[in-house]
């Protein structure tokens, strides 16, 4: 725990490094002096966001798709532009 949290320097992707402003980490034991703890047999809820998820994996899916026709049918052009060559 820092005593301004807030000074933290942020690096992204969850990283935070100490600075002037943020001071010197407090340190000591677990659960006292308002410090906190860890429990065990918990779970971490999901930060991710289930419907914008499908709804993504849904779009990719369609254009998937779309893109395998378009690859079929230039397939087929090209097979009936070699039959008509013959």
């Amino acid at each position: 725990r820092f005593v301004n949290p807030a000074g933290l320097s942020n690096y992204g992707g969850n990283l935070y490094k100490q600075t002037v402003a943020s001071g010197e980490p407090v340190v000591g034991q677990a659960g006292i002096d308002g410090l906190g703890t860890l429990d065990q047999g918990y779970l971490e809820a999901s930060n991710v966001k289930i419907v914008n998820e499908m709804i993504s994996m849904i779009t990719a899916q369609r254009a998937y798709e779309i893109n395998s026709k378009s690859v079929k049918t230039a397939d087929d052009m090209i097979g009936i532009a070699t039959n008509l060559k013959r």
